[in-house]
């Protein structure tokens, strides 16, 4: 088993990124068979898809990695990079162009919602990164992607290009599965629970930031909006009720029970109750990852070092598949 999976080092990560996305990729390390591999990235070739200030990209890109690291990313159980130390994605990504199609990519979702009627004014790199997404899983033989539902679509496609250049070129590439964690918790802006919690929310209130103090972290789940009535024993009762839904599913998710555990805890209680608890688990699980996030930050050479190192085992692992796609295509190297 062979796990692939990036993030966009955009800096200033929130709960809702580490409860969805940051604590899955921790538990998936945790449990990786031995000899099996969980490889994570930066994705800072992506971030090139739209205008970048190279100096914030840098930072950013230290800063994410910090961040993963606080979180439980362990180098010695994961392989951490970012993408640009390794070239063989870049030239994955080229060889992957020439067997991907403008209608499949004419067709992606995310391409249609960012570009919209301004198609032309758009990046090649906004129209083409899925390829480079491709290239990112097929260069490892990654056998599992974890997504969320947004990006299936992507990796759909990432399985589409791997046929067609089997079929072309004779068999080189593993088709990657999908592993959607069930666990995986969909967490909603505290100010609005309609939408999902983001930094580019203009409301600092909406999000609990991952740098956020103790005191700000108790101060937000205290003004988060909810409503008058007592809990309910069960899920169900939280169905007409977005915003109390979304602070069960956040304690949920940061103690590791179930919403039913939570509600057969705090059922008939009231929020004046709930938020003081709500508050204390989310300041005693945050406060140890900020003050490991500090102390990394304070050496960001150390950080850069992780990411060198693990930018030469992937190295290693790439090297087999590019040279193979290299010698389908014709390719003399």
């Amino acid at each position: 088993m062979r796990v692939v999976s990036g993030i966009q080092p955009t800096g200033n990560l929130h709960l809702g990124n580490y409860l969805g996305a940051i604590k899955q990729w921790v538990a998936m390390q945790d449990a990786m068979p031995e000899g099996d591999d969980c490889l994570f990235f930066l994705a800072d070739l992506h971030a090139l898809s739209q205008p970048v200030i190279p100096a914030e990209l840098n930072a950013h890109t230290t800063e994410m990695a910090a961040t993963l690291l606080a979180c439980g990313i362990d180098p010695k159980r994961a392989i951490l990079f970012n993408q640009a130390r390794v070239p063989a994605h870049s030239a994955l990504h080229w060889i992957l162009g020439g067997t991907a199609r403008m209608g499949w990519l004419g067709r992606m979702t995310q391409w249609k919602d960012k570009a919209g009627k301004k198609g032309e004014t758009q990046s090649v790199g906004l129209f083409t990164y899925p390829v480079l997404q491709a290239a990112d899983v097929l260069l490892y033989q990654a056998t599992h992607v974890p997504v969320g539902e947004d990006q299936k679509q992507h990796l759909e496609l990432a399985r589409d290009i791997a046929v067609k250049f089997n079929t072309d070129y004779g068999d080189t590439f593993t088709l990657p599965e999908p592993f959607i964690s069930k666990a995986a918790p969909r967490i909603m802006s505290l100010r609005d629970a309609s939408a999902k919690m983001s930094k580019s929310d203009p409301s600092d209130a909406s999000r609990i930031n991952l740098v956020d103090d103790d005191d700000t972290i108790a101060g937000k789940i205290r003004k988060a909006k909810s409503d008058a009535d007592g809990l309910p024993g069960e899920v169900a009762g939280l169905t007409e009720r977005p915003e109390a839904r979304n602070l069960v599913t956040i304690y949920a998710a940061l103690a590791g029970v179930t919403p039913d555990a939570v509600l057969a805890q705090f059922a008939g209680q009231g929020f004046g109750a709930f938020k003081p608890a709500l508050a204390d688990l989310a300041v005693a699980t945050l406060s140890p990852i900020r003050q490991r996030l500090t102390a990394l930050l304070d050496d960001r050479a150390a950080v850069s070092a992780v990411l060198a190192e693990g930018a030469a085992r992937a190295s290693v692992l790439a090297a087999p598949t590019l040279a193979a796609a290299q010698a389908a295509v014709g390719l003399q190297v």
